[in-house]
C-alpha cells in the first residue's frame, strides 16, 4: 500500500499537529488491529495524515499533502511498508 500511494510520512507528537480545516470531510480507514487511523479526502481520495500503529501518541503526516513543496528540508529514511513486521523489529523509535 505505501510503496503503491508514494506517501512520505513524517511524525509529529500530538501537542504539534493542529488541523486548520477539512476535517468535516475525512474518512477514516482502519485493518487488523484497528490501531492505525488513515485519514483520507472523501473528495480527492488522497490519504494527508494518519495515527501509525508503531507509534499511536504521534500523527503521520503525509508530506506530498503540504502545501509548499519542502520535501528538500527533510532527511528522507527508505521504510519498507511491504515487510512491515520485519522493518518494524529494526527499525529506529523518533
Amino acid at each position: 500500500m505505501c510503496r503503491k500511494k508514494a506517501a512520505i510520512h513524517s511524525l509529529v507528537p500530538d501537542a504539534d499537529f493542529e488541523l486548520l480545516s477539512g476535517d468535516e470531510v475525512l474518512t477514516k480507514y482502519t485493518f487488523n488491529t484497528h490501531v492505525a487511523q488513515h485519514l483520507f479526502c472523501s473528495r480527492c481520495g488522497i490519504h494527508s495524515f494518519g495515527r501509525p500503529r508503531s507509534q499511536p501518541d504521534k500523527i503521520s503526516i503525509n508530506l506530498r499533502c503540504l502545501d509548499d513543496d519542502l520535501l528538500e528540508q527533510f532527511e528522507i529514511d527508505h521504510f519498507d511498508g511491504e515487510n512491515w513486521e520485519a522493518t518494524m523489529a529494526n527499525w529506529r523509535k523518533t
